[in-house]
């Protein structure tokens, strides 16, 4: 028996703070360009005004990109165009700079962390500040076994609860979310068609190395025959983590929450982060309000999370890569967002131009002609 109650985030959660988006959205009506006219623009900062609890919306000047790692067994039947286990080859290029989500990164400025949830390799192979939150060495077959024990999915759980807190402490002001992982969207396929009550076919997509048909029905098939073993558990979400997750599909579920406690906005990414979005909004439903869909990755699995969490994507540029790539190419998005938001002036106040027209209109050039009717001097 787990002695984590999920149940308590409910409590801790608040929403953004709805005086202070009404107290933005009225600042935006005053501002010289038109409401509505810089089209999501105008949303995206109110939202981050909400967040902040500050008008005008502070800049985001400390964003970080917060990546979980892991092997699933599942990949082992040929469900990833990847083979089984070398998820931790992929972190490895991240870390030597040449991955996609590392060329945007350098380029924007932005520090990326990984975080070693459950790698299929040696420990030593990374740096410690990797691999020091690492639950086990991969996790299990989920159409045939338990992904983890619930002691380790706990402990899972709590690890992503405990990078929150560091990022919030440290001062990150944002989070671009994402995973490095070989079967992830096999895992995230159970889960979302687990939480949304639909059949495999339906969240079965193709990866990110986009797989061929017959790997399709592959992964189609043990998406099918892992939800007759999630579909028992979906009362309780950290078995359901345990049951059919995995060590970094608990650690992001954790992050994700503890990041809504500490009223740090996130950057969802792909199909991963929003099927752990999926189960954080299962445990407290006002967590949502602290997302943010990045992109639409094209997964079936994503569109579907998505649409059951209201959260409508930033971006639609068919990229499949994973590893934060998408959510990264956001973040110049949100950053206008606020810098607009923050910067644009705002127009004269009518207070203002009344007395400068009145006294306008009563002041007349020397030697004007009076008024008909007026009265002659004596």
């Amino acid at each position: 028996m787990s002695s984590l109650n999920l149940d308590d985030f409910t409590d801790l959660i608040e929403r953004p703070d709805g005086g202070i988006r009404r107290d933005a959205e009225a600042r935006r009506e005053r501002q010289i360009v038109p409401p509505g006219s810089l089209g999501r623009l105008d949303e995206l900062g109110e939202w981050l005004a909400a967040a902040q609890s500050a008008v005008p919306v502070r800049p985001v000047e400390r964003p970080r990109v917060v990546l979980f790692a892991g092997d699933h067994g599942v990949a082992g039947l040929g469900v990833s165009a990847r083979a089984a286990g070398s998820a931790g080859e992929l972190v490895r290029e991240v870390l030597e700079g040449g991955r996609p989500v590392s060329v945007l990164a350098r380029r924007l400025g932005v520090p990326v962390r990984i975080v070693d949830m459950a790698l299929d390799c040696d420990p030593e192979a990374f740096p410690a500040d990797v691999v020091r939150h690492r639950v086990r060495r991969g996790s299990g077959r989920i159409d045939i076994e338990d992904a983890l024990t619930l002691d380790e999915a706990e402990a899972a759980f709590r690890a992503g609860v405990a990078v929150a807190d560091e990022e919030a402490d440290s001062g990150t002001d944002l989070v671009v979310l994402g995973d490095v992982s070989v079967g992830g969207t096999t895992v995230a396929g159970v889960l979302v068609a687990a939480l949304c009550g639909v059949d495999a076919s339906v969240v079965t997509g193709r990866g990110g190395l986009a797989i061929d048909d017959l790997a399709w029905m592959r992964k189609c098939a043990a998406i099918r025959d892992a939800l007759r073993r999630a579909r028992p558990v979906l009362g309780d979400q950290l078995q359901l983590l345990a049951t059919v997750g995995g060590a970094d599909f608990a650690a992001m579920t954790g992050f994700l929450l503890q990041s809504a406690v500490r009223k740090l906005p996130v950057v969802l990414d792909g199909v991963v982060t929003a099927a752990c979005a999926l189960v954080g909004q299962r445990i407290a439903f006002r967590a949502p309000d602290w997302w943010l869909a990045a992109h639409d990755s094209g997964e079936p699995g994503q569109a579907k999370a998505l649409d059951r969490m209201a959260l409508e994507p930033l971006l639609s540029h068919g990229v499949t890569v994973g590893e934060g790539t998408g959510g990264l190419l956001a973040l110049p998005l949100v950053q206008a967002a606020a810098a607009l938001a923050a910067e644009l002036p705002e127009k004269p106040k009518e207070s203002e131009e009344a007395p400068q027209a009145e006294e306008a209109q009563g002041s007349q050039e020397p030697g004007a002609p009076e008024a008909p009717g007026a009265p002659a001097e004596r």
